[in-house]
């Protein structure tokens, strides 16, 4: 009897100039994202990064009026490393993000301000993939992505952003889910991922609370494990998936 064999996944399409990250926490991204925008940053496409929180309650040893400035500053130093200039905070409270009309607002007011192609965000199910539970604010900032990919070309959603100067944008074409256990793209690692191992090192002080082990190992074996498992389904390049939503 014939094994049944794994789908491949198909190159992320490449016919767009601009795209918004939009993931509720600082080193959301750079948990496996990382080189394919480096990638994409190299090859002159605009990548624009919006957290909804600054990460203050991450990191049990420091207190969140201290750690928000700090996980910012990682973060701003994380996205430069990959050609990521702009980076914003919608300063929604770590860990209690609501879903609801006020992050779909806020959201769709960044897709309005960036007007991308391409949106990118982070597994918004209740699992990951069936074995660990995903964290409620994954959840609600990737369903509002989902949501305020089409309330940002709709006027007469939140109407209040026109009279601030947004004017709806209707060009998004598709939502990338970096995460997902349903993957069905991907992006070659290859030339991003040294760059990536760096980005994700920048996020020092939560990667030193979260493990014993040194940072440099820690980071290079965990990307290089994730990019590898990818590969094995695009054609044994080391890869990052997404699972690729169309409008």
């Amino acid at each position: 009897m014939t094994e049944p064999t794994t789908p491949q996944l198909t190159p992320v399409p490449e016919d767009w100039r601009r795209a918004l990250a939009v993931v509720a926490h600082p080193d959301d991204l750079e948990y496996g994202c990382s080189a394919a925008i480096a990638a994409w940053t190299d090859a002159g496409r605009e990548v624009a990064y919006v957290l909804a929180t600054r990460g203050e309650a991450g990191i049990d040893t420091i207190p969140p009026a201290e750690c928000a400035p700090l996980r910012e500053r990682e973060q701003r130093a994380s996205a430069a490393v990959v050609g990521v200039s702009t980076v914003e905070f919608l300063d929604h409270r770590d860990g209690v993000i609501e879903y609801g009309p006020a992050l779909r607002r806020d959201i769709a007011a960044a897709v309005r301000r960036h007007r991308p192609e391409l949106l990118i965000t982070l597994n918004h199910r209740d699992t990951w993939g069936g074995v660990a539970w995903n964290t409620p604010d994954h959840v609600a900032v990737g369903r509002a992505v989902l949501d305020a990919a089409a309330d940002a070309g709709n006027r007469w959603i939140f109407p209040e952003l026109a009279e601030q100067g947004l004017e709806p944008w209707n060009g998004v074409r598709w939502v990338a889910v970096a995460g997902s256990a349903t993957p069905t793209h991907a992006v070659d690692a290859t030339t991003g991922l040294e760059r990536a191992v760096a980005s994700l090192l920048e996020h020092r002080s939560y990667i030193e609370a979260l493990t014993d082990e040194e940072p440099e190992t820690y980071v290079r074996d965990f990307l290089t494990e994730v990019t590898r498992s990818v590969g094995a389904r695009f054609g044994g390049t080391p890869a990052v998936a997404f699972e690729l939503l169309g409008r």
